[in-house]
């Protein structure tokens, strides 16, 4: 085996670590910006982001959206007509 076997392999092996660190921080992503934005689902993003690893990232986009989407405070309805009034 040559020096420059040697450096194809060791070249191929750092392509292959980097690729997959890079599918699993993609795969993270999402739930780490969910919990560091106070989600209140940040535990079903996190999981839509691996379940996304397993789908070939096709529903990738939609998770990280998501992670993005806060749901906007609910506002209660006044009960009865006087209140509109006040």
């Amino acid at each position: 085996m040559s020096p420059l076997d040697i450096f194809a392999w060791i070249v191929l092996v750092v392509l292959v670590c980097s690729t997959v660190f890079v599918i699993v921080f993609m795969a993270m992503l999402p739930g780490m910006i969910a919990k560091r934005r106070n989600h209140p689902w940040a535990q079903a993003v996190a999981v839509g982001g691996w379940v996304t690893l397993f789908l070939g990232f096709v529903l990738w986009p939609a998770v990280l959206i998501w992670a993005y989407v806060d749901v906007p405070a609910r506002v209660d309805a006044p009960a009865r007509p006087q209140e509109l009034a006040r």
